[in-house]
């Protein structure tokens, strides 16, 4: 007899019957692998070392670059500041004695005072321009406002060297349209290069130069704030001059502060303007017209690196002080 691998259902008569029982049981739908929740004791992989310093790798190439091209300067510029180059004795450690003596000096303070009084008069007429250019082409009532948004913004693409000489041949008394116009009216009318014109000169440039750059900073915010607003402000009744006044800019609050910082900065740096104008009018503008000037004329004329970058120095925390004020008082005002 040979016994089959397969299962045989025999029925034998003298073997007790099973007893089936209907149970009443409640089965959980059955969830695929697929969806099934991981239980909240398994832990995600380990990643490892390699895992943990992956972002590392992607900031690596703008951390070295960042290192070599600002810390390294700013740190050796700190270095040289606390040395003196003397002819007969070579190089020695001097201290605190360069920012004190950068503390007297009339010159440097001068300089200083220039940029100040451009600070405080150019630069807010240069971005009460750009708000209302922005806001102008931002209105729904400009016709071509593409055509003028690119006509403003196209002076900010001109170099800033290719600028100062353009106007600086506009500006000259005797090839320039500034002569142009004293000879056909038969007076000395517009004296751009005269020591009490010579700084409102320099500011119409960087303003030409820098409008349409804020002015698009203000534009891209304004483009920010929802047309669901000024829906809801015109079925409630507000006129043009109260959607302006109490959202727009109210909404251009961030981007005001932003446009001052970069004012500041590039106020205090201003150089090339000057430095160019100094061909034309060298009677007028004196190596020492700009902090900026005072320090590449100490190093590359007078040979005094030392002082040269302590001036630079001192120049950088002043921006780094005023710009941190003026981002301060416009985040407290954003908070309220």
């Amino acid at each position: 007899m040979v016994l089959s691998p397969h299962r045989v259902d025999v029925n034998i008569p003298w073997a007790p019957k099973r007893r089936t029982e209907k149970v009443m049981t409640t089965q959980s739908p059955v969830v695929p692998a697929s969806t099934a929740v991981p239980s909240a004791r398994r832990r995600p992989p380990s990643t490892g070392r390699r895992g943990r310093f992956a972002g590392w790798g992607f900031v690596a190439p703008f951390m070295v670059v960042f290192a070599l091209v600002f810390i390294t300067p700013l740190v050796y510029s700190i270095y040289l500041s606390f040395f003196r180059t003397r002819l007969v004795g070579g190089t020695s450690f001097v201290g605190i004695e360069n920012y004190l003596r950068a503390f007297s000096d009339a010159q440097f303070w001068e300089s200083a005072g220039r940029v100040v009084l451009v600070l405080a008069v150019q630069v807010p007429v240069m971005l009460v321009l750009a708000l209302v250019a922005a806001l102008a082409i931002d209105s729904a009532r400009l016709h071509a406002s593409g055509f003028f948004r690119i006509v403003i913004f196209l002076p900010y693409a001109v170099p800033a060297v290719v600028a100062a000489l353009m106007w600086g041949f506009m500006y000259s008394p005797r090839l320039g349209l500034a002569g142009n116009i004293n000879d056909f009216v038969g007076a000395q009318v517009l004296l751009p290069l005269a020591p009490e014109w010579l700084l409102l000169s320099i500011g119409n440039i960087v303003t030409w130069e820098f409008l349409g750059y804020n002015m698009l900073i203000f534009y891209a915010a304004l483009r920010t704030v929802p047309t669901e607003i000024y829906e809801a402000a015109a079925l409630d009744g507000a006129g043009q001059f109260r959607i302006v006044t109490g959202i727009k800019i109210p909404a251009l609050r961030p981007a005001i502060v932003i446009a001052t910082i970069f004012s500041i900065i590039g106020t205090f740096q201003l150089f090339n303007e000057p430095n160019i104008l100094r061909s034309i009018a060298p009677n007028v503008i004196s190596t020492f017209y700009t902090p900026n000037m005072y320090a590449y004329n100490l190093s590359f004329t007078g040979q005094q690196i030392n002082y040269a970058a302590t001036v630079a120095i001192i120049m950088g925390v002043i921006t780094a002080v005023i710009a941190y004020v003026v981002q301060l008082r416009g985040t407290r005002s954003d908070v309220r």
